[in-house]
């Protein structure tokens, strides 16, 4: 065995079989600071009361990035955007606001992430580090 072999976090194969939302979940609690002061600048500057944060590893046309996966070395580009977007783009229909709003959780304790992966996309509600 070769010293580099101990070194390894797992193989490629084993790397590979991991669910991106486990490294979706080291790139928010890395970053959950820094996007919650986005959430209360978007909710104080009168933007939305409802932010919405986009998570993807390709190429979104939603929201401005704020945090892009190269120029951070994590595993997800993350967008802010808000809800008033996803209704202007048609990713949230008219009829679906009210149960949207109904489900968003506080603002103040958890982010509001629209999970972009190949099989599809869900909204998540992650909680913020604690203090």
């Amino acid at each position: 065995m070769n010293p580099e072999d101990l070194l390894q976090e797992g193989s490629e194969e084993e790397k590979k079989k991991r669910s991106p939302l486990e490294s979706l979940e080291v790139d928010l609690k890395f970053l959950s600071e820094s996007i919650k002061e986005i959430a209360v600048e978007i909710m104080v500057e009168g933007l939305s009361k409802y932010p919405i944060f986009i998570a993807h590893q390709h190429e979104v046309a939603l929201g401005e990035i704020i945090f892009d996966r190269v120029e951070m070395n994590t595993e997800w580009t993350i967008q802010a955007s808000t809800l008033e977007e996803f209704m202007e783009r048609g990713v949230i229909k008219k009829e679906l606001e009210e149960r949207f709003i109904d489900t968003y959780k506080k603002p103040d304790k958890f982010m509001c992430v629209f999970v972009i992966v190949p099989d599809g996309a869900n909204f998540v509600f992650f909680p913020y580090a604690k203090d």
